[in-house]
């Protein structure tokens, strides 16, 4: 990553090459004290757009869903692409009573009260990970650890096979988080669409020998008495397992790779001066991995004396929201004792996550097991940084773990 801050009239926020070649503390913090609501300017044709980038302005964007509408699209690939495809029908694509009646639906399966088996099952699939890795001394994370909960949490949910999960993991990663300079929009719109072609024909399994698994109950579903089409049940499953593993895994790899330059932290969750919820807003609020979503103009609306007209793209920028000086004290701070800690990471009003507890699950689960059976854990190469203007964080992070063996004793 390029060392020192560009000039925020050379910065290009629609760019992934952006985000993988400058650290964008300084623009971010220019932005929100001279320039709180931002126009980036056309670039090569693509359209413009607005930024929005402090706390307080962001979270009354989400709140309003009267001026503005996440059905033209939520990501600034779609928005900027002309829309999205899903709109009207996947969940983080549609508003009004339709999003009420779809995220019910997916509540019934996502809620914490029905979670509690799911829950014990990241518990022991995260330990028997974490505890190999320690014992063999090092691993790839991203790969070997950070890559295997979120996907089996989620394939488990929506009745994935366990052959076919590899395949969609290298799907997802394609389409929203590779590392690879080589890996253009065609072949992350390719990756997109043999998610969505491998979920038709689970869709159609299923409609003829229904199980107990989440696809089926989207199958057997209706909102105001018309059944979910296959269309419908497949983009929300495209939702859920982009959702449900992508931010989750780079959540993780970040919070190894932060904890890893931030010992005292590290020790105060270790000696158990930190209690393991308050840590877990912490390593989201720090990660930030889903950078921004977006939203679109319905009508002619006014923030900071700028106007903001029909049909325009706004976008609301965590990146920046999670680092206001004006929500949080001292925000470049990584502080795992934060309270309270109101971090917009899995977004704000009626769109926020609806998958958010079983993500908080999996990073408990996480640091629950490196406080057992490490004593601590060093990276032994750099990692490779993902390209996207959408998420953030790491596709490899080599470490090494130091272990704990009463900890490694007690469960033997």
């Amino acid at each position: 990553m390029t060392v020192g801050t560009p000039a925020p009239d050379t910065v290009d926020l629609g760019d992934p090459k952006t985000f993988a070649d400058h650290d964008l503390d300084e623009f971010w913090r220019t932005l929100r004290d001279t320039a709180p609501v931002y126009w980036n300017p056309p670039v090569d044709g693509r359209r413009g757009f607005w930024v929005l980038s402090r706390y307080d302005d962001i979270m009354a964007t989400y709140r309003d869903n009267v001026n503005f509408t996440s059905e033209r699209g939520n990501v600034l690939v779609t928005l900027l692409d002309g829309g999205d495809a899903g709109a009207g029908r996947m969940l983080a694509v549609t508003d009004g009573h339709r999003h009420h009646e779809l995220r019910k639906i997916l509540h019934r399966v996502l809620s914490p009260r029905v979670l509690n088996e799911v829950a014990r099952t990241v518990r022991g699939n995260t330990r028997q990970l974490i505890r190999r890795a320690v014992e063999s001394g090092g691993c790839d994370f991203a790969e070997q650890i950070a890559s295997r909960i979120p996907m089996t949490t989620i394939s488990n949910l929506l009745g994935v096979p366990e052959q076919d999960r590899d395949f969609l993991l290298t799907q997802t990663k394609t389409a929203l988080s590779t590392d690879d300079e080589d890996v253009d929009e065609v072949a992350s719109e390719m990756a997109r669409n043999e998610i969505l072609m491998y979920f038709m024909d689970i869709v159609e399994e299923r409609r003829e020998s229904p199980g107990d698994d989440v696809i089926s109950m989207l199958v057997g579903s209706s909102i105001d008495g018309v059944p979910l089409s296959d269309e419908d049940v497949v983009l929300n499953c495209y939702s859920l397992i982009i959702g449900g593993d992508e931010t989750s895994r780079l959540t993780m790899i970040d919070c190894i790779h932060t904890l890893v330059t931030h010992p005292e932290q590290w020790r105060r969750l270790k000696q158990g001066e930190v209690a393991v919820e308050t840590a877990v807003d912490e390593v989201l609020r720090w990660a930030s991995p889903t950078m921004h979503f977006g939203r679109s103009v319905v009508h002619e609306t006014e923030l900071h004396g700028v106007r903001l007209r029909p049909g325009e793209i706004v976008t609301l920028w965590h990146a920046s929201g999670n680092r206001d000086e004006r929500a949080f004290e001292r925000p470049g701070e990584f502080d795992l004792g934060r309270a309270p800690n109101k971090h917009m990471a899995f977004g704000y009003g009626p769109h926020f996550c609806v998958g958010s507890y079983l993500a908080k699950v999996e990073i408990f689960e996480l640091l629950m097991a490196l406080r057992d059976f490490t004593t601590g854990f060093e990276q032994t190469d750099e990692p490779l940084r993902i390209r996207s203007n959408f998420l953030t964080g790491f596709s490899t992070l080599p470490v090494r773990f130091w272990p704990d063996h009463s900890g490694l004793r007690e469960v033997d």
